[in-house]
Formats: C-alpha cells, sequence, structure tokens
C-alpha cells in the first residue's frame, strides 16, 4: 500500500528556498512556488523556527561593509559591471526578503502570504535579466565583493511583522524608487549598448518595485489599523528603535504616489 506525500505547504517552501544557497536553485524554487499560488496550502498559524544558515547565500560575492565595497566608474567596462553587479545583488538579496517575510510571519491573512510570494518570483525576475546581462558581459554574479545591508535590516526586524513592513520595503526598498531614475540618467551617460540594454532592464525593475512598496505599504497600514496606531507618527517611532538609515533626497515623489504613500507622509519624509 503506498501513502500519499503531504502537499507541498508554503511557508515551509519558502524557509527551504530561503535556505538554498545556489543563486540559481533559488531562483527556480521562487518560481516554482509562485506558479502553484492559486492551489499551494498556507499553514498561516504553523510555529516554525529558524534554523541556523540564513539566508542561503553563495560563496561568492564575497561580503563586507558597505564602506569597504570601491566605488568605480561606469563609463569603463569593468566599473559598469560592478555597478550593475551591485543591482544584482540587490535583487538577490530581495528574493530573500521576500521569502523571508513569507515563512517568519505567522498569524497573517492568506493574502499577505500569496502577496509576497509574487515579490519573490519577480525578484527572482530581476535578479535573472541583471545576471544574464552581466554574463553578456564576461562577468557572473559574485564576480564582485558587495555589501550586507539589506539583510542586516530583515534580521533586526524578524521579531515584529509591523517593523518589517515598515522599515524593509517601505524604507529600503523604496530607496530604490528614489535611486532608479538618477542611475538610468548615469547610464544614458555612458551610452555603450551594454549601458542602453540595462537602462531596459531598470525600467522593468523600477515599475514592478513600485508593486512591492505598495504591498508593504498595504501591509504596513493594516497592522497599525489592526494594532491601533497612527500610520504616520509610528513610523519615525519604528525608525528610531531600529536604526533605519536617513533618506537621502530627492525622493521620486510620483514613484512614491503610486506605490501608496499618502501626502502626509511625503511630507514627513521630506521634513
Amino acid at each position: 500500500m503506498t501513502t500519499t506525500p503531504p502537499p507541498a505547504e508554503l511557508r515551509q517552501q519558502a524557509l527551504q528556498a530561503l535556505l538554498q544557497a545556489d543563486s540559481g536553485q533559488k531562483v527556480l524554487l521562487a518560481q516554482a512556488l509562485y506558479r502553484q499560488a492559486a492551489t499551494i496550502l498556507i499553514a498561516t498559524d504553523l510555529p516554525l523556527q529558524a534554523p541556523a544558515g540564513l539566508p542561503g547565500c553563495p560563496q561568492k560575492p564575497e561580503l563586507r561593509s558597505h564602506l569597504d565595497v570601491p566605488k568605480r566608474s561606469p563609463f569603463t567596462h569593468e566599473g559598469l559591471a560592478a555597478l550593475l553587479h551591485a543591482v544584482t545583488h540587490i535583487e538577490f538579496n530581495a528574493i530573500n526578503l521576500a521569502l523571508d517575510a513569507i515563512w517568519r510571519f505567522p498569524g497573517m491573512p492568506r493574502a499577505y502570504y500569496l502577496d509576497w510570494l509574487q515579490v519573490a518570483a519577480e525578484e527572482a525576475h530581476h535578479f535573472s535579466l541583471l545576471r544574464a546581462h552581466l554574463q553578456s558581459m564576461g562577468y557572473d554574479y559574485g564576480d564582485f565583493p558587495a555589501h550586507t545591508g539589506l539583510w542586516d535590516m530583515t534580521a533586526k526586524t524578524g521579531g515584529d511583522v509591523l517593523a518589517r513592513m515598515a522599515l524593509v520595503p517601505r524604507t529600503l526598498e523604496a530607496r530604490g524608487l528614489d535611486a532608479t531614475p538618477p542611475m538610468q540618467a548615469k547610464l544614458r551617460k555612458v551610452g555603450t549598448p551594454e549601458a542602453l540594454a540595462a537602462v531596459a532592464i531598470l525600467d522593468i525593475i523600477l515599475r514592478d518595485e513600485i508593486g512591492h512598496v505598495a504591498i508593504g505599504n498595504h501591509w504596513y497600514r493594516h497592522l497599525c489599523a489592526q494594532r491601533g496606531l497612527d500610520p504616520v507618527a509610528t513610523y519615525p517611532v519604528l525608525a528610531r528603535q531600529y536604526g533605519a538609515p536617513r533618506l537621502k533626497g530627492p525622493l521620486n515623489l510620483d514613484a512614491r504616489r503610486l506605490a501608496g504613500f499618502d501626502e502626509a507622509e511625503l511630507a514627513f519624509l521630506n521634513s
């Protein structure tokens, strides 16, 4: 007599994908989970323990403090590759951030987990686009040192889903909305076919990241309402408590509005 194996459960599968050290395999796992989104079992109240080795990362790139990652001019071939490698590393970390948001926090609505599964799959697509472009230039992910900044805040906010929503998608990822247009302007000045191809990839990333920040905004406000907190007043309290980095302008106000920031929040962030 054969027994039917239990159906795959999203939060446990997301944790296994997060533990995967091979970047290519992590991409495939995230995308495979997303293809099951309509039917996948989600044990929303299942308590899970954080194992050792989070997140799973390849042996390369070498990870350093952001202060120790050298800056190179994108007007050289190697410098352009280094810039694109830095963005590729951000997208690799973003896969991990989304997978961590799925497994770590029980007790959220099913829609929360499916939202973050969509984010994980889209970040995996971004990583794949950038890695393929790097490879077309004769480089690969891991060829330059990288920093740990995004995951550091993820680790700090592991005990509170409200802090996570406030300070990862709404703060660190929202900075990408501000940083992308100036980066694209610089790449247009470089003007090489490789640089202009990167501009087109960044168009895709910016479009999707507006949606990711909107997801963070939605669940941040949901949690604030659940806890009887004012979203605008609560944000600076959390930013101080967890040592969030100060914003550097100029803000991409149009993109932030599309991502769900209201005028009161934008006025505070601009002050």
